[in-house]
């Protein structure tokens, strides 16, 4: 997972335990029964939106560029959908394309 700077097909999402166990940040919502991850179109949105996501006490969180491709792969084979999330924490976009 590279860091960038967010140019096209670039979005911003979060890694736990960045390093040899890392994963992407996903959530599941029990309204829309689906497992999803929350991306980012600039890194300010997701700074803003980070300390209202719920996150598990002792893990480490880092906020990385990833390319949406990439993004949207890795989630595809673990059943997770991306979603585009505005600084306020609001689904802006609920599929990428």
């Amino acid at each position: 997972m590279n860091q960038s700077k967010n140019k096209k097909g670039w979005v911003y999402t979060f890694v736990c335990n960045p390093g040899a166990d890392e994963s992407f940040l996903g959530f599941y919502s029990e309204s829309n029964k689906l497992n999803f991850i929350p991306a980012f179109h600039t890194k300010e949105e997701a700074n803003d939106c980070f300390l209202s996501l719920p996150r598990e006490k002792g893990k480490k969180y880092e906020l990385q560029a990833v390319h949406i491709e990439e993004l949207t792969k890795d989630a595809e084979e673990n059943g997770y959908t991306v979603v585009m999330v505005d600084g306020d924490g609001k689904i802006i976009e609920s599929s990428i394309e």
